[in-house]
Formats: C-alpha cells, sequence, structure tokens
C-alpha cells in the first residue's frame, strides 16, 4: 500500500487537521502559520536571553537571522568581544552564581549554563575565577579572593 496521495487531497486533508487544530486552541495558530525563516532580531537581546544553550555560532547565527560572519560582526559591535569569549564569561557568571548562592554542585550545574564536560568547565572556572568551582562548595568562601 504505497500509493501516494494526490496534492489535492493533502492540501485537503492539511487544511482539516489544521481546523481542527485550531478549534482544540486558537493559540496554536502562532505556531502553525509560521513557515518563514527567522528575521533579523535584536542580537544583544537575544544572546542574553539564550546564551546558556549549547548551541555552534552558525546556529546563533541562524536564530538572529544573520549568516555566520555577520552573525560574528553585529556580535563585535554589541559587545565589544567576541561570541566565545562573551559566551564563556556569561556561563561562567551564572555557574559561579549558582554554585555560590543556589549552593549547587559543579556536577549539577555545568551542563546547565551550557558546557558540554566537566572537565573543560572547571578548568575555564579556574582560569576565569583563580579557584575551583568545587571550593565554593566546600565552605572555603571566607577564604577565596
Amino acid at each position: 500500500m504505497d500509493e501516494v496521495l494526490p496534492g489535492n487531497i493533502i492540501s485537503v486533508k492539511v487544511e482539516e487537521a489544521i481546523s481542527i487544530l485550531r478549534s482544540i486552541d486558537e493559540s496554536s495558530d502562532v505556531v502553525l502559520a509560521y513557515f518563514e525563516e527567522p528575521g533579523k532580531i535584536n542580537l544583544a537581546e537575544f544572546m542574553e536571553k539564550n546564551f546558556m544553550f549549547n548551541m555552534n555560532m552558525e546556529k546563533f547565527g541562524y536564530l538572529t537571522g544573520r549568516s555566520l560572519s555577520t552573525f560574528k560582526r553585529d556580535f563585535k559591535k554589541a559587545f565589544n568581544t567576541s561570541p566565545q569569549k562573551w559566551l564563556t564569561q556569561k556561563r561562567l557568571e551564572l555557574a559561579h552564581y549558582k554554585l555560590k548562592e543556589k549552593k549547587r554542585k559543579s556536577v549539577d550545574v555545568y551542563f546547565e549554563v551550557g558546557f558540554e564536560n566537566l572537565s573543560h568547565f572547571s578548568y575555564a572556572f579556574k582560569k576565569q575565577f583563580g579557584y575551583p568551582p568545587n571550593a565554593l562548595g566546600r565552605g572555603f568562601e571566607h577564604q577565596l579572593p
């Protein structure tokens, strides 16, 4: 039964499915009706809200409506640094907050803030702050610089 339905029947069935979804949830219209690629949006605002997601630069560029080269150029204008340096710093600041203020553990935080592995996170954290992330959870805060 490998028959392919004619285009006009497929079109009618898709419209029918959309109609049913709209009758169930009117807010689904926004999702159902949007098939375009993302347009150019405010880069700084987007990055502040989404820096903790571990995506490559091409994906960040695409989601902000830019090619990779335009993304990097616009990023430099907006933040006066490279995307990778900025992302690392923002992720480490968020991790520091979660470790110190929320009393979380490194093993529970590194992935949440956008790092792929614990060892890279620990290395970058120590390089940024001068002490390892696990020092925050051991009661040594008063001895830290």
